[in-house]
């Protein structure tokens, strides 16, 4: 796959290669990333290949956007209160913030 593809003819899954091309990742990671549940996937056939929904992937990329955009904000210090976007076990004194997942 190359940049010049039009998405739309890619078809609804993704092998686990356009992902990583897609995210421009290892193999590696995009294998962890479906392995861990963090990128919903399924499994194909008897060898048991991996395929990711197109709308999933594009949730995914999405998520994190918002998941970076809330980062960013707790960071600058752009909430009084952030007790809605902390785990409860989290602190504000913590060096690198740990987010509530997105719902």
């Amino acid at each position: 796959m190359n940049a010049s593809v039009d998405p739309q003819s890619i078809g609804r899954f993704l092998t686990l290669a356009e992902v990583s091309e897609i995210l421009n990742v290892t193999m590696d990671v995009a294998t962890g990333l479906v392995q861990s549940g963090e990128l919903p996937a399924i499994r194909i056939g008897g060898v048991g290949e991996w395929r990711v929904e197109r709308t999933m992937l594009e949730q995914y990329i999405d998520d994190q956007y918002e998941y970076q955009r809330r980062v960013a904000a707790l960071r600058q210090g752009e909430f009084a209160d952030t007790g809605d976007f902390l785990e409860a076990n989290a602190t504000q004194d913590d060096t690198t913030p740990r987010l509530r997942p997105l719902p």
